[in-house]
Protein backbone atom coordinates (compact mmCIF):
# COMPACT_ATOMS: atom_id res chain seq x y z
CA UNK A 1 0.00 0.00 0.00
CA UNK A 2 1.40 3.55 -1.09
CA UNK A 3 2.01 6.72 1.36
CA UNK A 4 -0.93 8.22 -0.14
CA UNK A 5 -3.17 5.09 -0.03
CA UNK A 6 -2.28 4.62 3.70
CA UNK A 7 -3.63 8.20 4.52
CA UNK A 8 -6.83 7.75 2.48
CA UNK A 9 -7.76 4.66 4.52
CA UNK A 10 -6.69 6.35 7.65
CA UNK A 11 -9.39 9.15 6.36
CA UNK A 12 -12.05 7.13 6.02
CA UNK A 13 -11.81 4.45 8.89
CA UNK A 14 -14.96 4.29 11.34
CA UNK A 15 -14.35 6.02 14.44
CA UNK A 16 -13.67 3.87 17.51
CA UNK A 17 -16.56 5.01 19.61
CA UNK A 18 -19.57 6.66 17.81
CA UNK A 19 -22.53 8.11 19.85
CA UNK A 20 -25.74 8.92 17.83
CA UNK A 21 -28.02 11.14 18.95
CA UNK A 22 -28.75 9.72 22.47
CA UNK A 23 -31.33 10.79 24.78
CA UNK A 24 -30.91 9.64 28.25
CA UNK A 25 -34.01 9.64 31.01
CA UNK A 26 -33.75 9.52 34.93
CA UNK A 27 -36.25 7.79 36.97
CA UNK A 28 -38.27 7.34 33.79
CA UNK A 29 -38.81 11.67 33.79
CA UNK A 30 -35.93 13.53 33.69
CA UNK A 31 -34.30 14.15 30.41
CA UNK A 32 -30.60 15.10 30.84
CA UNK A 33 -29.13 14.21 27.06
CA UNK A 34 -30.99 15.91 24.42
CA UNK A 35 -29.79 14.05 21.00
CA UNK A 36 -26.31 13.82 21.91
CA UNK A 37 -23.51 13.05 18.92
CA UNK A 38 -19.93 12.61 19.05
CA UNK A 39 -17.14 10.35 17.51
CA UNK A 40 -13.31 9.34 19.44
CA UNK A 41 -11.66 8.09 16.70
CA UNK A 42 -8.83 4.96 17.99
CA UNK A 43 -5.84 6.79 19.27
CA UNK A 44 -6.67 10.08 19.94
CA UNK A 45 -7.39 12.28 22.94
CA UNK A 46 -10.98 14.07 22.58
CA UNK A 47 -12.20 16.47 24.96
CA UNK A 48 -15.98 16.74 26.06
CA UNK A 49 -15.83 20.51 27.40
CA UNK A 50 -18.33 22.62 28.95
CA UNK A 51 -20.60 23.95 32.66
CA UNK A 52 -21.83 21.88 35.68
CA UNK A 53 -24.98 20.22 34.92
CA UNK A 54 -24.21 20.47 30.88
CA UNK A 55 -24.35 16.25 31.11
CA UNK A 56 -20.87 15.51 30.60
CA UNK A 57 -20.68 13.16 33.36
CA UNK A 58 -24.33 11.71 32.37
CA UNK A 59 -22.65 10.95 28.44
CA UNK A 60 -19.80 9.14 30.27
CA UNK A 61 -21.77 7.14 32.26
CA UNK A 62 -24.23 6.35 29.07
CA UNK A 63 -20.66 4.63 27.23
CA UNK A 64 -19.25 2.89 30.45
CA UNK A 65 -23.29 0.86 31.25
CA UNK A 66 -23.07 3.20 34.68
CA UNK A 67 -26.19 4.52 34.12
CA UNK A 68 -28.44 1.44 35.34
CA UNK A 69 -26.76 2.25 39.37
CA UNK A 70 -28.23 6.11 38.95
CA UNK A 71 -32.13 4.74 37.44
CA UNK A 72 -30.94 6.31 34.07
CA UNK A 73 -31.37 4.99 31.06
CA UNK A 74 -30.27 5.37 27.14
CA UNK A 75 -34.01 6.37 25.64
CA UNK A 76 -33.28 7.22 22.04
CA UNK A 77 -30.49 6.37 19.95
CA UNK A 78 -27.35 4.21 19.64
CA UNK A 79 -23.84 3.80 20.98
CA UNK A 80 -21.73 1.91 18.43
CA UNK A 81 -17.54 0.63 20.03
CA UNK A 82 -15.30 -1.19 17.13
CA UNK A 83 -18.42 -1.78 15.09
CA UNK A 84 -21.35 -2.86 18.00
CA UNK A 85 -23.86 -1.39 19.23
CA UNK A 86 -22.81 -1.19 23.61
CA UNK A 87 -26.37 0.46 24.99
CA UNK A 88 -27.97 -2.07 26.91
CA UNK A 89 -25.30 -4.14 27.95
CA UNK A 90 -23.99 -4.48 31.39
CA UNK A 91 -20.94 -2.43 32.65
CA UNK A 92 -18.77 -5.76 33.24
CA UNK A 93 -19.45 -6.55 29.70
CA UNK A 94 -18.67 -3.18 28.71
CA UNK A 95 -15.85 -3.51 30.33
CA UNK A 96 -14.66 -6.90 29.01
CA UNK A 97 -14.81 -4.94 25.32
CA UNK A 98 -12.12 -2.72 26.51
CA UNK A 99 -13.45 0.52 27.51
CA UNK A 100 -13.13 1.68 31.73
CA UNK A 101 -14.16 4.93 33.38
CA UNK A 102 -12.08 6.66 35.64
CA UNK A 103 -14.65 8.29 37.86
CA UNK A 104 -14.88 11.82 39.13
CA UNK A 105 -13.34 12.31 42.60
CA UNK A 106 -11.14 9.01 41.92
CA UNK A 107 -13.64 6.65 43.79
CA UNK A 108 -10.36 4.20 44.84
CA UNK A 109 -11.01 1.52 47.43
CA UNK A 110 -9.37 3.31 50.83
CA UNK A 111 -9.19 0.91 53.17
CA UNK A 112 -7.18 -1.60 50.58
CA UNK A 113 -3.41 -0.85 49.68
CA UNK A 114 -2.54 0.53 46.57
CA UNK A 115 -0.99 -2.85 45.38
CA UNK A 116 -4.62 -4.10 45.89
CA UNK A 117 -6.27 -1.69 44.29
CA UNK A 118 -4.33 -2.31 40.94
CA UNK A 119 -5.63 -5.92 41.17
CA UNK A 120 -8.79 -5.20 41.68
CA UNK A 121 -8.84 -3.30 38.34
CA UNK A 122 -7.75 -6.89 36.94
CA UNK A 123 -10.73 -7.95 38.18
CA UNK A 124 -12.15 -9.49 34.87
CA UNK A 125 -8.93 -10.90 33.87
CA UNK A 126 -7.44 -14.76 34.67
CA UNK A 127 -3.84 -14.12 33.50
CA UNK A 128 -1.92 -14.40 36.86
CA UNK A 129 1.41 -13.22 35.15
CA UNK A 130 -0.25 -11.45 32.83
CA UNK A 131 -1.43 -8.89 35.60
CA UNK A 132 1.54 -9.29 37.93
CA UNK A 133 3.42 -7.75 34.76
CA UNK A 134 1.05 -5.09 34.12
CA UNK A 135 1.27 -3.94 37.67
CA UNK A 136 4.99 -3.73 37.38
CA UNK A 137 3.97 -1.44 34.56
CA UNK A 138 1.52 0.75 36.13
CA UNK A 139 4.35 1.30 39.20
CA UNK A 140 7.00 2.14 36.12
CA UNK A 141 4.33 5.02 35.33
CA UNK A 142 3.87 5.78 38.54
CA UNK A 143 7.10 5.18 40.78
CA UNK A 144 5.29 6.69 44.25
CA UNK A 145 2.71 4.35 44.09
CA UNK A 146 5.31 1.20 44.79
CA UNK A 147 6.78 3.36 47.45
CA UNK A 148 3.19 3.75 49.64
CA UNK A 149 2.67 0.62 50.99
CA UNK A 150 -0.01 1.83 53.25
CA UNK A 151 -3.67 2.18 53.01
CA UNK A 152 -4.80 4.45 49.49
CA UNK A 153 -7.14 6.50 51.97
CA UNK A 154 -3.94 8.46 53.40
CA UNK A 155 -2.77 9.19 49.85
CA UNK A 156 -2.30 12.63 48.43
CA UNK A 157 -4.81 13.87 46.05
CA UNK A 158 -2.23 13.58 42.60
CA UNK A 159 -1.50 9.74 44.17
CA UNK A 160 -4.93 8.92 44.30
CA UNK A 161 -5.99 10.25 40.80
CA UNK A 162 -2.54 8.11 39.84
CA UNK A 163 -3.80 5.16 41.51
CA UNK A 164 -7.14 5.24 39.71
CA UNK A 165 -5.51 5.91 36.13
CA UNK A 166 -3.40 2.74 36.95
CA UNK A 167 -6.52 0.87 38.46
CA UNK A 168 -7.72 1.70 34.54
CA UNK A 169 -4.93 0.07 33.26
CA UNK A 170 -4.92 -2.79 34.67
CA UNK A 171 -8.20 -3.57 32.59
CA UNK A 172 -6.14 -3.31 29.55
CA UNK A 173 -8.49 -1.00 28.12
CA UNK A 174 -8.45 0.41 24.38
CA UNK A 175 -10.51 3.35 25.76
CA UNK A 176 -10.82 4.84 28.75
CA UNK A 177 -13.30 7.27 29.94
CA UNK A 178 -11.39 9.80 32.39
CA UNK A 179 -13.98 12.08 34.11
CA UNK A 180 -12.42 15.91 35.48
CA UNK A 181 -8.89 13.94 36.57
CA UNK A 182 -7.65 17.51 37.56
CA UNK A 183 -10.48 18.12 40.56
CA UNK A 184 -9.10 18.68 43.36
CA UNK A 185 -5.32 19.37 42.37
CA UNK A 186 -2.77 21.89 42.68
CA UNK A 187 -1.50 23.39 39.05
CA UNK A 188 1.83 21.63 39.44
CA UNK A 189 -0.05 18.40 39.94
CA UNK A 190 -2.66 19.14 37.51
CA UNK A 191 0.33 19.50 35.04
CA UNK A 192 1.45 16.56 35.51
CA UNK A 193 -1.30 13.78 35.59
CA UNK A 194 -2.04 15.66 32.20
CA UNK A 195 1.30 14.75 31.31
CA UNK A 196 0.83 11.25 32.45
CA UNK A 197 -2.58 11.03 30.24
CA UNK A 198 -0.41 11.90 26.99
CA UNK A 199 2.12 9.78 27.76
CA UNK A 200 -0.47 6.95 27.89
CA UNK A 201 -2.08 8.13 25.14
CA UNK A 202 1.60 8.37 22.73
CA UNK A 203 3.52 5.20 24.38
CA UNK A 204 0.25 2.62 24.81
CA UNK A 205 -1.80 3.95 21.93
CA UNK A 206 -4.83 3.80 24.52
CA UNK A 207 -7.85 6.10 23.29
CA UNK A 208 -9.19 8.75 25.83
CA UNK A 209 -12.24 11.04 25.74
CA UNK A 210 -11.87 13.61 28.80
CA UNK A 211 -14.61 15.70 30.58
CA UNK A 212 -12.64 18.35 31.96
CA UNK A 213 -13.52 21.63 33.27
CA UNK A 214 -10.10 22.93 33.18
CA UNK A 215 -10.76 23.60 29.11
CA UNK A 216 -7.26 25.30 28.79
CA UNK A 217 -5.20 22.12 29.94
CA UNK A 218 -7.67 19.75 27.89
CA UNK A 219 -7.45 21.22 25.07
CA UNK A 220 -3.70 21.25 25.16
CA UNK A 221 -3.58 17.72 25.38
CA UNK A 222 -7.06 16.36 22.96
CA UNK A 223 -6.56 16.71 19.22
CA UNK A 224 -10.66 17.46 19.07
CA UNK A 225 -13.43 18.82 21.20
CA UNK A 226 -16.65 19.00 21.96
CA UNK A 227 -18.50 21.39 23.82
CA UNK A 228 -21.76 20.66 25.83
CA UNK A 229 -24.89 22.44 27.25
CA UNK A 230 -28.05 21.56 28.36
CA UNK A 231 -27.96 17.77 27.22
CA UNK A 232 -26.54 18.55 23.61
CA UNK A 233 -23.15 19.61 21.73
CA UNK A 234 -23.34 22.97 20.82
CA UNK A 235 -20.24 23.41 19.18
CA UNK A 236 -17.40 20.97 18.14
CA UNK A 237 -13.46 21.47 16.39
CA UNK A 238 -10.43 20.64 16.55
CA UNK A 239 -8.50 21.72 19.54
CA UNK A 240 -6.59 24.92 17.50
CA UNK A 241 -10.01 25.89 16.44
CA UNK A 242 -11.68 25.97 19.80
CA UNK A 243 -8.69 27.58 21.28
CA UNK A 244 -8.79 30.51 18.90
CA UNK A 245 -12.69 30.59 18.62
CA UNK A 246 -13.49 34.24 20.54
CA UNK A 247 -16.42 33.16 22.46
CA UNK A 248 -14.95 29.65 23.90
CA UNK A 249 -12.07 31.84 24.90
CA UNK A 250 -14.57 33.85 26.50
CA UNK A 251 -16.96 31.44 28.04
CA UNK A 252 -13.97 29.07 29.13
CA UNK A 253 -10.68 29.90 28.73
CA UNK A 254 -10.71 33.17 30.93
CA UNK A 255 -10.22 35.53 28.63
CA UNK A 256 -12.17 38.88 27.80
CA UNK A 257 -14.20 40.88 30.23
CA UNK A 258 -18.43 40.37 29.06
CA UNK A 259 -20.62 39.08 31.17
CA UNK A 260 -22.16 36.38 29.01
CA UNK A 261 -21.35 32.88 30.85
CA UNK A 262 -23.47 30.71 28.10
CA UNK A 263 -23.50 30.31 24.30
CA UNK A 264 -26.86 29.82 25.01
CA UNK A 265 -27.23 33.51 25.80
CA UNK A 266 -25.80 34.73 22.13
CA UNK A 267 -28.64 35.60 20.11
CA UNK A 268 -26.21 35.03 17.01
CA UNK A 269 -24.97 31.30 18.03
CA UNK A 270 -27.27 29.01 16.40
CA UNK A 271 -27.13 24.84 17.26
CA UNK A 272 -25.25 22.73 14.44
CA UNK A 273 -27.55 20.91 12.72
CA UNK A 274 -25.25 18.59 11.46
CA UNK A 275 -26.65 15.74 14.23
CA UNK A 276 -30.18 14.83 11.94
Amino acid sequence: MTAAMAEGAAETAPPLLSVNNIEVVYNDVILVLRGLSLEVPKGEIIALLGANGAGKSTTLKAISGLLKTEDGEVTRGSISYDGETINGLDPGAIVRKGIFQVMEGRRIIQDMTAHENLRLGAHTRRDRAGIAADIERVYAYFPRLKERTGLAGYLSGGEQQMLAIGRALMAKPKLILMDEPSMGLSPLLVREVFGIIEQLNRDLGITILLVEQNARMALEAASYGYIMENGKVVLDGTAEQLKSNEDVKEFYLGGGGGERRSFKNLKSFKRRKRWL
